[in-house]
């Protein structure tokens, strides 16, 4: 019986390191948000940000499209969109830094401006 109750206890070890291991590990992530409040819909709409970028063909008025990004690097955020009027607007906003996670909204308002709304934190 003891044979028996030491193999079991070693399987389980051997079965909880690796879930052990795991729990260490995650990944920062922002969840960000993009919104149109431009009065209008909008095309082509594209989110730089280091190392990489996200977009959509088009949002409506008033619509949200949400995105998972995982910052690499550092430097701003950019985003860029046109109009109904085929104008591409550009927008700089803050800087971000890899490893920040937490949230990021993006309001687009009228005449080419922009809102953005961290609510970050760096794992450091």
């Amino acid at each position: 019986m003891m044979r028996r109750s030491a193999l079991s206890c070693a399987a389980m070890i051997a079965l909880l390191i690796p879930t052990v291991a795991t729990i260490g590990c995650h990944s920062a992530h922002v969840e960000s948000t993009v919104e149109n409040r431009t009065g209008e819909a909008i095309q082509q709409i594209e989110v730089d940000y280091p190392s990489a970028s996200f977009g959509v063909n088009a949002l409506a008025a008033g619509a949200q499209f949400h995105y998972r990004i995982q910052l690499q690097g550092n430097g701003p955020m950019k985003v860029q969109y046109a109009g109904r009027d085929g104008q591409v607007i550009h927008i700089e906003g803050p800087t971000v830094a890899e490893p920040q996670e937490g949230s990021l909204q993006i309001v687009l308002l009228p005449e080419g401006k922009a809102e953005f709304i961290p609510s970050l934190t760096s794992r450091r």
